[in-house]
C-alpha cells in the first residue's frame, strides 16, 4: 500500500504536469508566427495610410489646410514606418512585393510633401494655399493614385 508521502508526491507530479500541459497547450493556441504578426501590422498600416489619403483628397481650402496636410503627411510617414519595420519578418517573395510598395509610395509621398512645402514658401499661408490650390489638389490626386497602385495592391487577406 502507498504511503501518504508517495500518495502526496503523486498528486503534486499530476498537478505540474496537467500545468504544464495546459500552459503548453495555451501558448500553441495563441502563438502567431512572425509572418503573420507582421503580415497584420502591414494590413493595418495600410488601412490607416488610405485613411489619410481619403482624407487629403477630401480636404477644402482653408486655413487650417497647412496643418492638416502636415498632420496626415507626418501620420503616412509613421505608418511606412512601421511597414519597414515589419518587412524583415515576411516571406522573401511577399516582401519583395512589400518594400518595392511601399517605395513607390513613399517616393510619391516625399514629392507631395516637398511641392506642398515649396508652395507655401511665398506670401502668407492662406494665400500661398490658393494660390496653389490646383497644384496641390492634383498632388493629391497623384498621392492616391499611388497608394492604388502600390500599396492598395498588398493582399490583406
Amino acid at each position: 500500500m502507498p504511503s501518504i508521502a508517495d500518495t502526496m508526491s503523486g498528486h503534486r507530479f499530476a498537478s505540474m504536469a496537467g500545468a504544464v500541459l495546459l500552459s503548453a497547450l495555451a501558448l500553441a493556441a495563441c502563438g502567431e508566427s512572425a509572418q503573420d504578426k507582421a503580415k497584420a501590422e502591414i494590413c493595418t498600416a495600410r488601412d490607416e495610410i488610405s485613411k489619410q489619403v481619403t482624407k487629403l483628397q477630401g480636404l477644402t481650402i482653408s486655413s487650417n489646410t497647412g496643418q492638416e496636410v502636415k498632420g496626415s503627411v507626418e501620420a503616412i510617414g509613421d505608418q511606412l514606418k512601421k511597414i519597414k519595420n515589419a518587412e524583415s519578418d515576411l516571406e522573401p517573395e511577399r516582401k519583395e512585393k512589400v518594400t518595392a510598395a511601399t517605395k513607390s509610395f513613399e517616393t510619391q509621398l516625399k514629392a507631395v510633401a516637398s511641392g506642398f512645402a515649396a508652395s507655401l514658401a511665398s506670401g502668407t499661408p492662406e494665400a500661398a494655399l490658393k494660390a496653389a490650390a490646383p497644384q496641390l489638389k492634383s498632388a493629391l490626386s497623384s498621392l492616391a493614385n499611388a497608394y492604388s497602385q502600390a500599396l492598395s495592391p498588398v493582399n490583406c487577406s
